[in-house]
């Protein structure tokens, strides 16, 4: 079984920084892909970046040059610095990690909240 656990959320005011952890866990044998995901209230699930284990990244346009993903691969582990936070990135942010085992899955973490005062 895997784990995938978030943590690092919480409160900031407008144009602050937080930075949210992710640290998939238990029988793994690869990670192809890590990724965040944001779901507002009343809104759909959104991709917010992704990293995959050769490090390339992609994001969302609404967060280039204000968020940053890195990963340590030893330590299963995906990191997202929001930098410049704007109140439009109150969600609940998610992560999810494709695990390559037999067969591949994909996992999600609980969530954790982050909330951008004005």
């Amino acid at each position: 079984q895997v784990q995938v656990v978030e943590s690092g959320g919480g409160l900031a005011q407008a144009g602050g920084s937080l930075r949210l952890s992710c640290a998939a866990s238990g029988i793994i044998r690869s990670i192809d892909v890590m990724g965040w995901y944001r779901q507002a209230p009343g809104k759909q699930r959104e991709l917010v970046a992704t990293i995959t284990n050769g490090g390339s990244a992609d994001y969302v346009d609404s967060v280039k040059g204000r968020f940053t993903i890195s990963r340590d691969g030893a330590k299963n582990t995906v990191y997202l610095q929001m930098n410049s936070l704007k109140p439009e990135d109150t969600a609940v942010y998610y992560c999810n990690a494709v695990v390559r085992n037999w067969p591949t899955r994909v996992y999600w973490g609980q969530g954790t909240q982050v909330t951008v005062s004005s």
